[in-house]
């Protein structure tokens, strides 16, 4: 009887261990689908990716009062279930005068297909001014749904159209949100530069493949990725983080899109593609807490109780933000706090 105990005992043990080790280091939601707010209130999948007849297949178009069906390649790229006519050769002017304009419907399926999948893409569900987003509420989803962590957020709504806010006074609306696009180039953000010993990326391309290989250069950004890693610049398993016009081979630029900085797949939890980020203090293949589908470790529940430790949160924005890193001002020994 106790041999049977004793094996009861290592076994919910083992259970228990299994259950602490639901994250690599630190702790976030759990127990919650990891599509999280893109299900789509129930549509699942197919909210984004209509398997059959594309915006069609998903009862029409996004622009408010549109024809049921406008664009005929509609579906025709990654399945896409929304119309997005009315983003096609839309401008946008972001924070610092950024400007992007969408791609036309004659390159968006050629030579431009990263700004629609990356870009415009998600504006088609989350721009809010000439897309009014078919599902959407305007307020985080793990903010209405009380996920978020105790006491870090306040109780106003947390805007998910970008474009239907104050903008900053920015008639586009977009005047207080993110550079994205062309303009937005790591060579704008400093994060790459053409001197190859002090350059914190560098950055390998040729004309037929884009970008082949994105890798921490200087002293320092080798150090910070010792120390965080570089996961949104590292992308996932099938492509890297940032984007390069087709054709392009010059590395200057290489640009921000809407899913470096974001996995619409993963709302809460960050897994580290395997055989991306050598030297990295994120461990290939292993899962960390996030929030708000950051593609990366992002976890303001950690709180920032350690002064010799930086908050993922922080570390994150320091991946092209990097000349506000400990490691570029000589400091190389906090670590982060996941």
């Amino acid at each position: 009887m106790k041999k049977l105990l004793f094996v009861v005992l290592v076994a919910l043990l083992a259970v228990g261990m299994a259950a602490a080790q639901t994250y690599t280091q630190g702790s976030g939601l759990t127990g919650i689908d990891i599509l999280g707010a893109h299900q789509n209130g129930g549509r699942g999948c197919a909210g984004c990716h209509a398997p059959h007849s594309g915006a069609a297949g998903g009862g029409g178009n996004v622009a408010s009062n549109a024809a049921a069906f406008n664009d005929p390649l509609s579906g025709s790229n990654a399945l896409f279930g929304q119309d997005v006519t009315p983003l096609l050769g839309y401008s946008i002017t972001l924070v610092g005068g950024y400007t992007e304009t969408l791609p036309a419907e004659a390159t968006a399926y050629t030579t431009q297909q990263d700004e629609l999948r990356q870009i415009t893409m998600c504006l088609a569900c989350h721009d809010g001014v000439v897309a009014k987003g078919q599902m959407m509420n305007g307020q985080s989803w793990e903010q209405r749904m009380n996920l978020l962590p105790a006491g870090v957020y306040g109780t106003r709504p947390i805007p998910t159209l970008l474009g239907n806010d104050s903008g900053n006074g920015n008639t586009s609306g977009y005047g207080n949100d993110h550079p994205v696009g062309v303009q937005a180039t790591l060579g704008a953000a400093r994060v790459w530069t053409n001197n190859a010993t002090t350059s914190p990326l560098t950055i390998t391309v040729d004309a037929t493949n884009g970008i082949t290989n994105i890798a921490p250069n200087s002293s320092a950004y080798v150090s910070f990725a010792a120390n965080y890693g570089y996961p949104a610049i590292a992308g996932s398993a099938w492509g890297w983080g940032v984007s390069i016009p087709a054709g392009d081979t010059n590395p200057a630029d290489a640009f921000l899109t809407c899913t470096t900085c974001h996995n619409q797949h993963a709302m809460y939890v960050y897994t580290a593609p395997r055989g991306k980020q050598a030297a990295s203090a994120i461990i290939s293949g292993g899962n960390y807490p996030t929030y708000f589908f950051i593609n990366g470790p992002y976890n303001p529940g950690a709180g920032n109780n350690n002064p010799t430790l930086a908050a993922s949160t922080t570390q994150f924005c320091r991946q092209c933000h990097f000349g506000e890193s400990n490691e570029s001002a000589g400091i190389t020994t906090v670590k982060t706090q996941f």
